[in-house]
């Protein structure tokens, strides 16, 4: 009996020590000046991919499931958003799969495919992934013209099925945040991949 016990003691103390906390609602931008490779062969830093408005983060990839079974309501709401002057950075955070399916020249193909008017660059080694907390694919950070973080979560509630969304999380907060008025819903659950990281 002991030996089980061991094992499975081993094994929590490990999970408790790969756990990330996300990014506080109302904290400041991480990472703004972190310099990331785009698809377009530029350099880009979420502060230039700012727009009037504010800035839409989210972290996303080539393959995950998720992300395709929502890429059309991935490029309704970043099309939104930009329509509203708020700019919009679509980062990939896959380091553990860089050499592969989320491997920089994978990623300008994809977005070619998908017809991206907006950011999507490499996070190389998964820093701002590290440093906001973000943990799946989609999952989106909403920040405020004052760079504040207002919305964290999903795109709406329902990602495993777009005919049945009644509610528009991210829609919604930004409509909110163009009205000045208090964020209703400030998070949701992010349903899809994990981010592969590398393994320590």
């Amino acid at each position: 009996m002991k030996k089980l016990i061991i094992p499975a003691i081993t094994a929590l103390v490990l999970l408790s020590f790969t756990v990330i906390d996300p990014l506080p609602i109302g904290s400041p931008l991480p990472g703004a000046a972190v310099e990331l490779k785009d698809v377009s062969g530029k350099t880009i830093t979420l502060q230039k991919a700012q727009a009037k408005n504010g800035l839409l983060v989210i972290f996303s990839c080539n393959t995950c499931p998720y992300v395709i079974k929502n890429q059309e309501r991935n490029n309704a709401i970043c099309a939104y958003a930009q329509k509203n002057n708020i700019g919009v950075i679509i980062l990939n955070s896959n380091e553990a799969y860089r050499g592969s399916e989320d491997s920089y020249e994978a990623m300008q193909a994809y977005a070619k495919e998908q017809q991206y008017k907006w950011h999507y660059a490499v996070d190389a080694n998964h820093t701002l992934a590290d440093a906001f907390g973000a943990t799946r694919t989609p999952e989106c950070f909403l920040f405020d013209k004052a760079s504040k973080l207002v919305y964290h979560g999903a795109i709406d509630n329902n990602p495993s099925d777009a005919d049945n969304v009644t509610r528009k999380h991210l829609q919604t907060a930004i409509d909110e945040l163009l009205a000045g008025t208090d964020i209703a819903v400030k998070q949701s659950k992010s349903v899809g991949c994990t981010i592969k990281r590398k393994k320590q």
